[in-house]
């Protein structure tokens, strides 16, 4: 195996999923990275047709969720971007939160804590494995998006986003608040998931 995907294995394999579909996510990206080393997207926007993406999930300490609300995926998503050949997935986090708000590394969780296996729609459908970082914020941080990317860029409260149609996000957005709830102590609120659908893809 490829020293690069092998570490892409490592961090799935150390996933604990929270559900069942979660389960099936871990088992299907697993079997995909011992089955081949093109994992990473090498031409735009769909070659290889399933590659790896990093989600990074800020998220302040009242609960609220940065998302942006992406040009092509006309959808709002947390910020994120194809994992270039060879690099690590947690440097794409960093570089990805970098380039699209202009935040540092700070308080960003060193492993993903959720994969998710998601095919996307418009005209250049493909498949999206997607490791999801946690960036713990104060939510009062200075943000640059980018332009270019975004129409708009908000944090979302938990009311807020549990009362909008969940089209308008990721389909896995509240199994993530889902996984991330399960990590914090037990008094702490649990949220509902959305079921299984395709994505657009954040295509750069």
């Amino acid at each position: 195996m490829r020293e690069s995907v092998a570490v892409v294995h490592d961090l799935v394999s150390r996933l604990a999923p929270h559900d069942e579909l979660g389960a099936e996510h871990r088992a299907s990206a697993l079997a995909w990275l011992a089955s081949t080393d093109d994992v990473f997207r090498r031409v735009k926007p769909a070659s290889p047709p399933q590659h790896l993406v990093s989600y990074v999930v800020p998220v302040a300490a009242d609960g609220r969720v940065l998302l942006v609300e992406h040009i092509n995926a006309g959808r709002w998503l947390p910020p994120g971007g194809h994992v270039e050949v060879d690099e690590d997935p947690a440097l794409t986090a960093r570089r990805e939160i970098h380039e699209e708000l202009g935040l540092g590394d700070t308080g960003l969780s060193p492993s993903p804590i959720l994969v998710t296996i998601t095919p996307t729609l418009g005209p250049d459908r493909h498949t999206d494995v997607s490791l999801w970082y946690v960036l713990t914020s104060t939510g009062n941080e200075h943000l640059h998006p980018d332009t270019d990317e975004f129409h708009a860029v908000r944090w979302w409260t938990r009311h807020e986003l549990t009362a909008a149609d969940p089209n308008h996000f990721d389909p896995h957005l509240f199994r993530f608040l889902a996984t991330f709830d399960h990590g914090r102590p037990l008094d702490a609120p649990h949220r509902r998931t959305a079921p299984d659908r395709p994505s657009n893809s954040p295509d750069e």
